[in-house]
């Protein structure tokens, strides 16, 4: 069973813009309650896309490096990267088919 990786300022770039697979990559922190709402489908994306796609949490709390590059100003912002661009971004709790749809459109 796959688990979300946490991703750090040090590690965006070697887990993220440098991935062979795709990466989903949920930008949260602690204190936010729709954040903690979405967090089960992340983790639950992670284990059904094990092998596949690669799931990782940013905490801008800790590291907001990147999220400060890629301008996200609300929380929690999802972004899918495939060979290191943004190819879907979404805000807000997501259906998590909306989500899946997304995922195997980068894989594709």
């Amino acid at each position: 069973m796959g688990q979300a990786i946490e991703i750090t300022d040090d590690t965006f770039q070697s887990e993220v813009i440098d991935s062979q697979q795709p990466v989903l990559v949920d930008f949260w922190a602690p204190w936010c309650g729709p954040c903690r709402m979405i967090a089960p489908v992340v983790e639950q994306l992670a284990g059904e896309y094990a092998g596949s796609v690669k799931v990782g949490k940013v905490n801008i709390d800790e590291s907001s490096k990147w999220a400060e590059k890629y301008g996200i100003t609300s929380i929690p912002t999802l972004l899918v990267f495939k060979g290191g661009e943004i190819v879907d971004r979404f805000l807000g709790i997501q259906p998590k088919s909306r989500l899946q749809e997304s995922l195997d459109a980068a894989k594709g």
